[in-house]
């Protein structure tokens, strides 16, 4: 039997909710990049990850991305965008933090 957490709240910056707007994603689509991301890497800023989902058709494929930062009881998503095409695996991240990600989500 698995003892499941509480969910981490998740705290929207405006930034996030107007690139959100700008390239017509909904939150529960971004909530669904970050509870089942196809990959997940090192963010750009420091203490960032990002998600990604890949999305579209084999003729029109594109990417949706999510860069959160986890804070002590929230989860702040500070970016979300879509990705024309497909992109190269960046840097991934250490298994010590996927470990940490993926008892966040039971």
């Amino acid at each position: 039997m698995t003892i499941l957490k509480k969910p981490r709240i998740l705290y929207w910056t405006t930034h996030a909710l107007t690139k959100m707007h700008f390239y017509q994603l909904s939150e529960n689509r971004v909530k669904r990049v970050i509870n089942s991301p196809h990959r997940i890497e090192k963010g750009i800023a420091l203490n960032t990850i990002g998600m990604m989902q890949r999305a579209g058709s084999k003729k029109h494929p594109y990417e949706v991305w999510t860069m959160i930062q986890d804070e002590k009881g929230r989860r702040k998503v500070i970016s979300a965008w879509r990705y024309p095409g497909i992109t190269k695996p960046g840097e991934k991240l250490p298994e010590e933090i996927l470990k940490e990600i993926r008892e966040a989500k039971l």
